[in-house]
């Protein structure tokens, strides 16, 4: 387990470090803290799951962050249509925009990667 952890914690680091040098080449600076991130998380976990689950189960996890990755485009954008359209503040936005994530998500795996 704590094997585990800390190649989780070096493959993340390298890959956070990798991401975050091609973002801060990147325009706005304010998208690279956002490409650092996200993807360097996401290729620490699929490397650990295909080591330790196999490649099967890496891919149903693969798929599945699709599935989240689309849930959160349509949350990001209806998100800021209700701060824009409805001047509201970003807390009641994101709040009331958190069902969308979770509907689209869902509704992705349901009927497009079931």
């Amino acid at each position: 387990m704590l094997e585990q952890i800390a190649l989780r914690f070096l493959i993340g680091g390298l890959t956070v470090s990798i991401f975050s040098v091609i973002g801060d080449m990147l325009k706005p600076k304010s998208f690279a803290g956002l490409f650092g991130a996200a993807p360097s998380v996401a290729l620490a976990t699929l490397g650990l799951t295909v080591a330790v689950q196999g490649k099967g189960y890496a891919a149903v996890e693969a798929r599945s962050m699709v599935a989240g990755a689309v849930g959160f485009l349509v949350y990001a954008a209806s998100a800021s249509w209700l701060m824009m359209r409805y001047k509201l503040r970003a807390l009641l936005a994101t709040a009331v925009a958190i069902p969308v994530w979770f509907m689209v998500a869902f509704g992705f795996w349901m009927f497009v990667l079931r």
